[in-house]
Protein backbone atom coordinates (compact mmCIF):
# COMPACT_ATOMS: atom_id res chain seq x y z
CA UNK A 1 0.00 0.00 0.00
CA UNK A 2 2.39 2.78 -0.96
CA UNK A 3 1.75 6.18 0.08
CA UNK A 4 -0.52 5.19 2.69
CA UNK A 5 -0.07 3.74 6.49
CA UNK A 6 -2.84 2.15 7.21
CA UNK A 7 -5.50 -0.14 4.94
CA UNK A 8 -9.34 -0.26 6.06
CA UNK A 9 -11.70 -2.88 5.34
CA UNK A 10 -15.01 -2.22 5.27
CA UNK A 11 -16.89 1.32 4.59
CA UNK A 12 -19.55 0.94 7.16
CA UNK A 13 -20.54 2.48 10.96
CA UNK A 14 -17.05 1.16 12.17
CA UNK A 15 -14.81 1.83 9.22
CA UNK A 16 -16.05 5.07 8.44
CA UNK A 17 -15.34 6.08 11.94
CA UNK A 18 -12.00 4.42 12.11
CA UNK A 19 -10.83 6.26 9.08
CA UNK A 20 -11.85 9.61 10.06
CA UNK A 21 -10.32 9.13 13.49
CA UNK A 22 -7.07 8.41 11.71
CA UNK A 23 -7.26 10.84 8.74
CA UNK A 24 -8.04 13.83 11.45
CA UNK A 25 -4.59 12.45 13.55
CA UNK A 26 -2.74 12.90 10.40
CA UNK A 27 -2.53 9.54 8.62
CA UNK A 28 -2.76 8.39 5.32
CA UNK A 29 -5.78 5.80 4.93
CA UNK A 30 -7.13 3.24 2.46
CA UNK A 31 -10.58 2.58 2.95
CA UNK A 32 -11.77 -0.28 0.82
CA UNK A 33 -15.47 -1.13 -0.24
CA UNK A 34 -17.07 -3.95 -1.68
CA UNK A 35 -20.19 -2.22 -2.55
CA UNK A 36 -19.52 0.01 -5.70
CA UNK A 37 -17.49 -2.30 -7.09
CA UNK A 38 -20.08 -4.42 -8.37
CA UNK A 39 -20.90 -6.29 -5.52
CA UNK A 40 -23.82 -6.11 -3.17
CA UNK A 41 -24.42 -7.52 0.57
CA UNK A 42 -28.22 -9.55 0.93
CA UNK A 43 -29.53 -6.33 2.87
CA UNK A 44 -27.57 -2.82 1.63
CA UNK A 45 -29.65 -1.12 -1.08
CA UNK A 46 -26.93 1.50 -2.26
CA UNK A 47 -23.21 2.32 -2.50
CA UNK A 48 -22.42 5.21 0.36
CA UNK A 49 -20.52 4.46 3.21
CA UNK A 50 -22.05 3.95 6.64
CA UNK A 51 -25.73 3.29 5.33
CA UNK A 52 -28.57 1.98 7.69
CA UNK A 53 -29.74 -1.24 6.99
CA UNK A 54 -31.93 -1.64 9.82
CA UNK A 55 -33.54 0.99 11.86
CA UNK A 56 -32.74 4.86 11.66
CA UNK A 57 -32.69 5.21 15.26
CA UNK A 58 -29.45 5.23 17.31
CA UNK A 59 -31.81 4.93 20.47
CA UNK A 60 -31.50 7.06 23.37
CA UNK A 61 -29.74 10.03 23.77
CA UNK A 62 -29.89 10.75 27.80
CA UNK A 63 -26.78 11.03 29.02
CA UNK A 64 -27.82 11.12 32.52
CA UNK A 65 -29.70 7.55 33.04
CA UNK A 66 -28.67 5.91 29.58
CA UNK A 67 -25.61 3.71 28.59
CA UNK A 68 -26.41 4.41 25.19
CA UNK A 69 -26.96 7.79 25.57
CA UNK A 70 -23.83 8.36 27.69
CA UNK A 71 -21.89 6.39 24.96
CA UNK A 72 -23.25 9.10 22.34
CA UNK A 73 -21.87 11.61 24.59
CA UNK A 74 -18.35 10.63 24.86
CA UNK A 75 -18.25 9.56 21.32
CA UNK A 76 -19.27 13.83 20.70
CA UNK A 77 -16.29 14.39 22.98
CA UNK A 78 -14.01 12.88 21.35
CA UNK A 79 -14.97 13.81 17.80
CA UNK A 80 -16.86 11.25 16.38
CA UNK A 81 -17.80 11.57 12.72
CA UNK A 82 -20.70 9.48 13.38
CA UNK A 83 -22.05 11.68 15.59
CA UNK A 84 -21.74 14.65 14.14
CA UNK A 85 -23.21 13.78 10.94
CA UNK A 86 -26.20 11.92 13.10
CA UNK A 87 -26.90 15.51 14.72
CA UNK A 88 -27.02 16.68 11.62
CA UNK A 89 -29.74 15.34 10.26
CA UNK A 90 -31.42 14.37 13.35
CA UNK A 91 -35.38 13.95 12.75
CA UNK A 92 -37.75 13.74 15.61
CA UNK A 93 -37.73 10.79 17.91
CA UNK A 94 -38.59 11.42 21.58
CA UNK A 95 -35.64 10.82 23.66
CA UNK A 96 -34.19 8.90 21.03
CA UNK A 97 -31.09 10.04 18.64
CA UNK A 98 -33.10 9.10 15.45
CA UNK A 99 -31.92 9.96 11.78
CA UNK A 100 -32.72 10.80 7.94
CA UNK A 101 -31.15 7.69 6.55
CA UNK A 102 -30.13 8.68 3.51
CA UNK A 103 -29.14 12.39 4.44
CA UNK A 104 -26.58 10.46 6.96
CA UNK A 105 -25.32 7.96 4.60
CA UNK A 106 -24.48 10.87 2.47
CA UNK A 107 -23.30 13.34 4.74
CA UNK A 108 -20.98 10.27 6.18
CA UNK A 109 -19.74 9.48 2.81
CA UNK A 110 -19.19 13.22 1.45
CA UNK A 111 -17.02 13.79 4.69
CA UNK A 112 -14.70 10.79 3.65
CA UNK A 113 -14.55 11.47 -0.07
CA UNK A 114 -13.69 15.19 0.64
CA UNK A 115 -10.64 14.08 3.49
CA UNK A 116 -6.90 14.44 1.81
CA UNK A 117 -6.02 11.53 3.77
CA UNK A 118 -8.26 9.38 3.06
CA UNK A 119 -8.47 7.21 -0.48
CA UNK A 120 -11.63 5.16 -0.93
CA UNK A 121 -11.28 1.93 -3.33
CA UNK A 122 -14.42 0.57 -4.43
CA UNK A 123 -12.68 -3.23 -4.17
CA UNK A 124 -13.55 -6.68 -2.56
CA UNK A 125 -10.93 -8.10 -0.57
CA UNK A 126 -10.78 -11.75 -0.14
CA UNK A 127 -8.09 -12.83 2.35
CA UNK A 128 -6.51 -10.78 5.22
CA UNK A 129 -3.16 -9.27 4.40
CA UNK A 130 -0.33 -10.68 5.46
CA UNK A 131 1.61 -7.62 6.33
CA UNK A 132 0.97 -3.82 6.95
CA UNK A 133 -1.06 -2.61 9.42
CA UNK A 134 -4.96 -3.30 9.01
CA UNK A 135 -8.33 -2.62 10.45
CA UNK A 136 -11.00 -5.05 9.45
CA UNK A 137 -14.64 -3.98 9.90
CA UNK A 138 -16.56 -5.78 7.53
CA UNK A 139 -19.09 -6.16 10.02
CA UNK A 140 -22.37 -8.74 10.00
CA UNK A 141 -22.22 -9.43 6.20
CA UNK A 142 -18.69 -9.93 5.96
CA UNK A 143 -18.06 -11.44 2.43
CA UNK A 144 -18.02 -15.34 2.12
CA UNK A 145 -14.36 -15.96 0.57
CA UNK A 146 -12.91 -12.43 3.52
CA UNK A 147 -15.27 -14.89 6.20
CA UNK A 148 -12.91 -18.00 5.18
CA UNK A 149 -9.99 -16.17 5.59
CA UNK A 150 -10.57 -15.12 8.85
CA UNK A 151 -11.68 -18.08 10.02
CA UNK A 152 -8.04 -19.40 8.75
CA UNK A 153 -6.39 -16.96 10.39
CA UNK A 154 -8.38 -17.12 14.38
CA UNK A 155 -8.19 -20.73 14.04
CA UNK A 156 -12.11 -20.39 15.00
CA UNK A 157 -15.61 -21.09 13.69
CA UNK A 158 -17.21 -17.83 13.33
CA UNK A 159 -20.34 -17.74 15.46
CA UNK A 160 -23.54 -16.86 13.69
CA UNK A 161 -27.24 -15.28 14.41
CA UNK A 162 -29.41 -13.33 12.32
CA UNK A 163 -30.60 -9.88 12.14
CA UNK A 164 -34.43 -8.89 11.74
CA UNK A 165 -35.59 -5.71 9.35
CA UNK A 166 -38.75 -3.68 10.47
CA UNK A 167 -40.85 -2.81 7.54
CA UNK A 168 -41.26 0.86 6.54
CA UNK A 169 -44.95 2.57 5.99
CA UNK A 170 -45.82 5.45 3.72
CA UNK A 171 -47.08 8.13 5.84
CA UNK A 172 -49.76 8.91 3.29
CA UNK A 173 -51.01 5.74 3.42
CA UNK A 174 -51.74 5.75 7.70
CA UNK A 175 -55.50 6.21 8.83
CA UNK A 176 -55.05 9.26 10.72
CA UNK A 177 -58.67 8.87 12.00
CA UNK A 178 -57.59 5.36 14.04
CA UNK A 179 -54.09 5.95 14.88
CA UNK A 180 -52.70 9.63 16.74
CA UNK A 181 -49.64 10.71 17.57
CA UNK A 182 -47.94 10.51 20.89
CA UNK A 183 -44.92 9.53 22.54
CA UNK A 184 -44.90 7.48 25.45
CA UNK A 185 -45.38 9.43 28.60
CA UNK A 186 -45.40 12.35 26.01
CA UNK A 187 -41.76 12.41 26.11
CA UNK A 188 -39.62 14.73 23.63
CA UNK A 189 -42.13 16.65 21.60
CA UNK A 190 -44.71 14.44 23.16
CA UNK A 191 -45.56 13.66 19.39
CA UNK A 192 -42.88 11.75 18.13
CA UNK A 193 -44.70 8.52 17.30
CA UNK A 194 -47.76 7.52 15.81
CA UNK A 195 -49.84 4.91 17.29
CA UNK A 196 -52.06 2.46 15.90
CA UNK A 197 -54.30 0.81 18.83
CA UNK A 198 -55.63 -2.79 19.31
CA UNK A 199 -58.46 -3.51 21.40
CA UNK A 200 -57.80 -6.74 22.80
CA UNK A 201 -60.54 -8.78 20.40
CA UNK A 202 -58.17 -7.60 17.79
CA UNK A 203 -54.81 -7.99 19.16
CA UNK A 204 -55.73 -11.89 20.29
CA UNK A 205 -57.02 -12.07 16.47
CA UNK A 206 -53.75 -10.41 15.12
CA UNK A 207 -51.78 -12.52 17.72
CA UNK A 208 -53.04 -16.07 16.25
CA UNK A 209 -52.73 -14.98 12.64
CA UNK A 210 -49.04 -14.27 13.47
CA UNK A 211 -47.99 -17.28 15.12
CA UNK A 212 -49.90 -19.47 11.98
CA UNK A 213 -48.71 -16.71 9.07
CA UNK A 214 -46.32 -18.14 6.62
CA UNK A 215 -42.56 -17.88 7.59
CA UNK A 216 -39.50 -17.81 5.65
CA UNK A 217 -37.87 -21.07 6.46
CA UNK A 218 -33.41 -20.71 6.70
CA UNK A 219 -32.87 -24.43 7.11
CA UNK A 220 -28.88 -24.28 6.37
CA UNK A 221 -28.60 -22.13 9.58
CA UNK A 222 -31.08 -23.51 11.77
CA UNK A 223 -30.36 -23.64 15.57
CA UNK A 224 -28.82 -20.39 15.46
CA UNK A 225 -29.48 -17.86 17.72
CA UNK A 226 -31.75 -14.74 17.77
CA UNK A 227 -30.09 -11.34 19.60
CA UNK A 228 -32.64 -11.22 21.79
CA UNK A 229 -32.45 -7.16 20.60
CA UNK A 230 -33.45 -7.59 17.57
CA UNK A 231 -35.98 -11.05 18.00
CA UNK A 232 -38.12 -11.41 14.75
CA UNK A 233 -41.96 -10.30 16.39
CA UNK A 234 -43.18 -13.88 15.40
CA UNK A 235 -40.21 -15.52 17.25
CA UNK A 236 -41.38 -13.41 20.57
CA UNK A 237 -44.78 -14.13 19.91
CA UNK A 238 -44.24 -18.03 20.56
CA UNK A 239 -43.35 -17.07 24.18
CA UNK A 240 -46.90 -16.66 25.19
CA UNK A 241 -50.08 -14.55 24.76
CA UNK A 242 -48.99 -11.74 26.20
CA UNK A 243 -45.44 -11.22 25.41
CA UNK A 244 -45.96 -8.44 22.72
CA UNK A 245 -48.26 -6.74 24.73
CA UNK A 246 -45.37 -6.19 27.51
CA UNK A 247 -42.91 -5.99 24.65
CA UNK A 248 -43.21 -3.61 21.73
CA UNK A 249 -47.06 -3.21 21.58
CA UNK A 250 -47.31 -2.00 24.83
CA UNK A 251 -49.98 0.12 25.60
CA UNK A 252 -49.00 2.32 28.50
CA UNK A 253 -48.16 5.60 28.87
CA UNK A 254 -50.14 6.41 25.76
CA UNK A 255 -53.60 7.80 25.67
CA UNK A 256 -56.03 6.71 22.85
CA UNK A 257 -57.81 10.17 22.10
CA UNK A 258 -60.63 8.64 20.95
CA UNK A 259 -61.50 6.67 24.64
CA UNK A 260 -58.97 8.85 26.71
CA UNK A 261 -57.81 5.19 28.06
CA UNK A 262 -54.56 3.42 27.04
CA UNK A 263 -55.36 0.56 24.71
CA UNK A 264 -54.84 -2.94 25.46
CA UNK A 265 -51.92 -3.32 22.66
CA UNK A 266 -50.33 -0.56 20.12
CA UNK A 267 -48.07 -0.76 17.07
CA UNK A 268 -45.74 2.36 16.73
CA UNK A 269 -44.47 3.87 14.03
CA UNK A 270 -41.29 6.12 14.33
CA UNK A 271 -40.13 8.56 11.45
CA UNK A 272 -37.53 7.34 9.47
CA UNK A 273 -36.59 10.35 7.17
CA UNK A 274 -35.91 14.11 7.49
CA UNK A 275 -39.31 14.76 5.11
CA UNK A 276 -41.70 12.34 7.54
CA UNK A 277 -42.56 10.43 5.02
CA UNK A 278 -41.56 7.18 5.47
CA UNK A 279 -42.19 5.78 9.01
CA UNK A 280 -41.01 2.62 10.79
CA UNK A 281 -42.76 -0.38 12.64
CA UNK A 282 -40.82 0.16 15.65
CA UNK A 283 -39.85 -3.36 16.83
CA UNK A 284 -41.55 -5.29 14.36
CA UNK A 285 -38.99 -6.68 12.66
CA UNK A 286 -40.05 -9.97 10.90
CA UNK A 287 -39.25 -13.67 9.17
CA UNK A 288 -42.70 -13.67 8.11
CA UNK A 289 -42.52 -14.25 3.69
CA UNK A 290 -43.34 -10.96 1.79
CA UNK A 291 -47.23 -11.62 0.94
CA UNK A 292 -48.12 -12.42 4.21
CA UNK A 293 -46.34 -9.13 6.24
CA UNK A 294 -48.65 -7.24 3.76
CA UNK A 295 -51.81 -9.14 4.26
CA UNK A 296 -51.36 -9.60 8.27
CA UNK A 297 -49.91 -5.88 8.52
CA UNK A 298 -52.86 -4.48 7.20
CA UNK A 299 -54.96 -6.03 9.64
CA UNK A 300 -53.66 -4.03 12.59
CA UNK A 301 -55.88 -0.63 12.60
CA UNK A 302 -54.84 2.72 11.26
CA UNK A 303 -52.98 0.43 8.24
CA UNK A 304 -55.72 -0.97 6.49
CA UNK A 305 -54.41 0.84 3.48
CA UNK A 306 -50.95 0.61 3.98
CA UNK A 307 -47.94 1.09 1.39
CA UNK A 308 -45.23 -0.53 2.14
CA UNK A 309 -41.74 1.19 1.31
CA UNK A 310 -40.06 -1.60 2.87
CA UNK A 311 -40.87 -5.27 4.06
CA UNK A 312 -39.14 -7.13 6.98
CA UNK A 313 -36.28 -9.68 6.15
CA UNK A 314 -33.36 -11.14 7.50
CA UNK A 315 -30.14 -11.56 7.48
CA UNK A 316 -26.77 -13.29 8.66
CA UNK A 317 -24.60 -11.75 11.18
CA UNK A 318 -20.99 -12.95 11.92
CA UNK A 319 -19.00 -12.45 14.36
CA UNK A 320 -15.99 -13.74 16.51
CA UNK A 321 -14.96 -14.93 19.51
CA UNK A 322 -13.21 -11.61 20.43
CA UNK A 323 -12.73 -12.22 24.13
CA UNK A 324 -10.19 -15.10 23.16
CA UNK A 325 -8.81 -13.80 19.97
CA UNK A 326 -8.58 -10.24 20.64
CA UNK A 327 -6.42 -8.44 22.70
CA UNK A 328 -6.81 -4.93 24.74
CA UNK A 329 -6.12 -2.68 21.68
CA UNK A 330 -8.62 -4.56 19.26
CA UNK A 331 -5.10 -6.47 17.61
CA UNK A 332 -5.84 -9.97 16.53
CA UNK A 333 -3.36 -11.95 18.62
CA UNK A 334 -1.73 -14.30 16.42
CA UNK A 335 -1.92 -11.28 13.83
CA UNK A 336 -1.19 -8.30 15.74
CA UNK A 337 -0.90 -6.06 11.89
CA UNK A 338 -4.54 -6.80 12.13
CA UNK A 339 -7.26 -5.22 14.17
CA UNK A 340 -11.08 -5.72 14.18
CA UNK A 341 -13.57 -3.33 14.42
CA UNK A 342 -17.35 -2.90 14.80
CA UNK A 343 -20.11 -5.33 14.83
CA UNK A 344 -17.49 -8.35 13.51
CA UNK A 345 -16.23 -8.42 17.32
CA UNK A 346 -19.72 -9.01 18.64
CA UNK A 347 -21.07 -5.69 19.52
CA UNK A 348 -24.46 -4.76 18.86
CA UNK A 349 -26.33 -1.66 17.43
CA UNK A 350 -24.91 0.72 15.07
CA UNK A 351 -23.72 3.32 17.83
CA UNK A 352 -21.68 0.71 19.20
CA UNK A 353 -20.28 -0.83 16.58
CA UNK A 354 -18.97 3.20 15.41
CA UNK A 355 -17.63 3.41 18.91
CA UNK A 356 -15.42 0.22 18.55
CA UNK A 357 -14.65 1.37 15.23
CA UNK A 358 -13.63 4.77 16.58
CA UNK A 359 -11.60 3.07 19.69
CA UNK A 360 -9.53 0.72 16.89
CA UNK A 361 -8.78 4.12 14.71
CA UNK A 362 -7.14 5.97 17.98
CA UNK A 363 -5.50 2.85 18.83
CA UNK A 364 -3.58 2.32 15.37
CA UNK A 365 -2.91 6.24 15.23
CA UNK A 366 -1.10 6.27 18.16
CA UNK A 367 0.76 2.83 17.32
CA UNK A 368 2.11 4.62 14.15
CA UNK A 369 3.05 7.49 16.13
CA UNK A 370 4.75 5.44 18.55
CA UNK A 371 2.07 6.61 21.29
CA UNK A 372 1.34 4.47 24.33
CA UNK A 373 -2.65 4.78 24.58
CA UNK A 374 -3.94 3.31 27.42
CA UNK A 375 -7.46 2.27 27.17
CA UNK A 376 -10.57 4.41 28.15
CA UNK A 377 -11.36 3.30 31.70
CA UNK A 378 -13.76 0.56 32.76
CA UNK A 379 -16.04 3.58 34.38
CA UNK A 380 -16.79 5.04 30.83
CA UNK A 381 -19.46 3.49 28.62
CA UNK A 382 -16.00 3.23 26.08
CA UNK A 383 -14.14 1.38 28.53
CA UNK A 384 -17.10 -0.87 29.38
CA UNK A 385 -18.13 -2.03 26.66
CA UNK A 386 -14.12 -2.39 24.88
CA UNK A 387 -13.66 -4.79 27.96
CA UNK A 388 -16.40 -6.64 27.34
CA UNK A 389 -15.36 -7.08 24.01
CA UNK A 390 -11.88 -8.02 24.94
CA UNK A 391 -11.70 -10.01 27.68
CA UNK A 392 -14.37 -9.71 30.34
CA UNK A 393 -17.32 -11.43 28.43
CA UNK A 394 -17.49 -15.55 29.03
CA UNK A 395 -15.81 -16.90 25.88
CA UNK A 396 -17.73 -19.76 25.72
CA UNK A 397 -21.14 -18.37 26.10
CA UNK A 398 -20.13 -14.91 24.26
CA UNK A 399 -23.12 -13.27 22.19
CA UNK A 400 -23.29 -9.82 21.15
CA UNK A 401 -23.87 -7.19 23.24
CA UNK A 402 -24.97 -3.56 23.55
CA UNK A 403 -23.77 -0.82 26.55
CA UNK A 404 -25.29 -1.06 29.27
CA UNK A 405 -24.61 -0.82 33.01
CA UNK A 406 -24.62 -4.34 33.40
CA UNK A 407 -21.05 -3.71 31.64
CA UNK A 408 -19.80 -1.29 33.75
CA UNK A 409 -17.51 -1.43 37.29
CA UNK A 410 -20.72 -1.36 40.02
CA UNK A 411 -20.73 1.21 42.37
CA UNK A 412 -20.10 0.62 45.65
CA UNK A 413 -21.55 0.96 49.14
CA UNK A 414 -25.75 1.24 49.08
CA UNK A 415 -27.59 3.47 46.81
CA UNK A 416 -31.08 4.20 45.77
CA UNK A 417 -32.23 2.09 42.54
CA UNK A 418 -32.85 5.99 41.45
CA UNK A 419 -29.87 7.24 41.98
CA UNK A 420 -27.64 4.64 39.93
CA UNK A 421 -27.82 5.74 36.74
CA UNK A 422 -26.90 9.12 37.60
CA UNK A 423 -23.70 7.83 39.60
CA UNK A 424 -22.78 5.43 36.62
CA UNK A 425 -22.74 8.27 34.41
CA UNK A 426 -21.20 11.20 37.07
CA UNK A 427 -18.39 8.62 37.15
CA UNK A 428 -17.80 8.08 33.79
CA UNK A 429 -17.72 11.70 33.12
CA UNK A 430 -15.16 12.18 35.34
CA UNK A 431 -13.08 9.22 34.51
CA UNK A 432 -13.26 10.44 30.75
CA UNK A 433 -12.29 13.80 31.75
CA UNK A 434 -9.17 12.51 33.31
CA UNK A 435 -8.09 9.83 30.16
CA UNK A 436 -8.57 12.85 28.33
CA UNK A 437 -6.57 15.04 30.03
CA UNK A 438 -3.57 12.28 30.39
Amino acid sequence: MPGHDIHIIGGGLAGSEAAWQLAQAGHKVRLSEMRGSGEMTPAHQSDRLAELVCSNSFRSDDADSNAVGLLHQEMRALGSLILTQGDIHKVPAGSALAVDRDGFADGVTAALEAHPNITIVRERVDTLPAEGRTIVATGPLTAPMLAESIGRATGKDSLAFFDAIAPIVHRESIDMEIAWFQSRWNKGSGKDYINCPMSKEQYLEFHAALMAGEKTEFREWENVPYFEGCMPIEVMAERGVDTLRYGPMKGVGLDDPRTGRWPYAVVQLRQDNASGTLWNMVGFQTKLKYAEQVRLFRTIPGLQNAEFARLGGLHRNTFLRSPELLDGTLRLKSAPNIRFAGQITGCEGYVESAAIGMLAGRFAAAEIAGVDLPPPPRETALGALLSHITGEAEIETYQPMNVNFGLFPPIEGRTKKADRKRMYTDRARAALKEWLAA
